[in-house]
């Protein structure tokens, strides 16, 4: 049976990633796959999608839930020391995944793996350190409550894990690591990074 799709902070930025990939894009690399339900949809926009998650249990929620999409390749590992080949993917994203590894090595692991020319797409998470970051992600609270209300809301099982880099110390990774990176604070309490490779 298909599992169903639900409502979270996660997957209500999914076509943020979504909308990054590029047209006629070949191969695709969901970083920190989870249950596969962006990898999922990646599918109907990419020639072939590769999923990765170190956790057994999300990559077996995710080949259930990929049972009826045949381009899409689920791999059990750890994203920063498997084998990919370089330059070999059009687009690369991540949703909320890049907080449980190195942060900088993940970004730098990610573009090696982009084809000149090709996107990357990162929603991510990140820890407030400041008055200034609560005051930030205040109007975040009542849309979050709003959303709740009307959605259904449900979540993957994955494990959970609090950041450890600010918001001002992911932008400033992001940009050091990536010349010419877009970033983007959103309002449920995650950031957008937007980058394409020269």
């Amino acid at each position: 049976m298909a599992q169903a799709d639900y409502w979270n902070h996660n997957v209500h930025y999914q076509p943020v990633i979504l909308n990054a990939v590029p047209a006629g894009c070949g191969p695709a690399l969901d970083v920190g796959c989870g249950d596969g339900m962006l990898a999922c949809r990646l599918a109907e926009r990419c020639a072939e999608v590769t999923g990765i998650d170190r956790d057994p249990r999300m990559i077996a929620r995710a080949r259930a839930r990929a049972a009826n999409h045949p381009g899409v390749t689920l791999i059990e590992g750890d994203f920063l020391t498997h084998d990919f080949p370089e330059a070999s993917f059009d687009f690369a994203c991540a949703n909320t995944s890049l907080h449980h590894m190195d942060f900088t090595a993940a970004l730098t692991a990610m573009a090696k793996l982009l084809r000149p020319g090709g996107q990357f797409a990162v929603i991510g998470l990140a820890a407030d350190k400041s008055v200034r970051d609560r005051l930030a992600g205040a109007p975040g609270v009542p849309a979050a409550l709003l959303y709740r209300a009307i959605r259904n809301r449900g979540e993957s099982g994955a494990p959970i894990m609090d950041p450890d880099l600010s918001w001002r110390e992911v932008r400033a990774a992001a940009e050091h690591t990536l010349p010419g990176v877009r970033y983007r604070r959103l309002l449920l309490f995650r950031y957008m990074l937007l980058w394409r490779k020269p």
